[in-house]
């Protein structure tokens, strides 16, 4: 509740002060074309993030950054649709890829920072992909999928496959 309170004053606030300095039919002007140009660029920039998914789920690779910049340009539609100058100004930037690339860079900054294994998942997602089978028996040894002869065995484990590389990236 003290939330929605803080929404409303801000609202009515920001109003108040845009209408008392261009006049009331154009603060209405700045709201009606703020939410038309906004709710179109959503849809634009909605497009681009949806095709951006496909793109990279058809090359085999994470998506991470353009699931986050699709859930930014949601929550920025969303804020468009709600009435207000604030909502509206919080929204556009939202959508605008600029300022998008700079709230997905903090929000995963501050992901990392409470759940570290994500940037080592989100590190790790960039490597080769290993077309193989996993054999699991009651001898081997789960923490190194070693066969477990009782002494330490200091030889790598073994693993037949093959690498399989998207066509676009160079083997090094």
């Amino acid at each position: 509740m003290p939330f929605v309170l803080l929404y409303l004053v801000v609202e009515i606030v920001a109003l108040v002060a845009l209408g008392s300095v261009i006049g009331l039919g154009w603060t209405l002007v700045v709201l009606l074309a703020g939410s038309l140009l906004g709710l179109w660029l959503a849809r634009r920039e909605g497009v681009r993030a949806a095709q951006a998914i496909a793109e990279a789920m058809n090359s085999r690779r994470v998506a991470t950054a353009e699931v986050t910049d699709g859930l930014l340009v949601a929550a920025g539609g969303v804020l468009l649709f709600v009435p207000g100058l604030v909502t509206d100004l919080a929204g556009l930037l939202l959508v605008l890829p600029p300022t998008r690339s700079l709230v997905r860079r903090r929000l995963v900054g501050a992901a990392e920072r409470r759940a570290p294994g994500l940037r080592t998942a989100r590190i790790r997602a960039d490597g080769p992909i290993v077309d193989g089978t996993v054999v699991d028996g009651p001898d081997v040894r789960p923490d190194t999928g070693r066969p477990d002869t009782g002494r330490p065995d200091r030889s790598p484990p073994v693993i037949e496959g093959s690498i399989v590389d998207p066509p676009d990236r160079k083997a090094g």
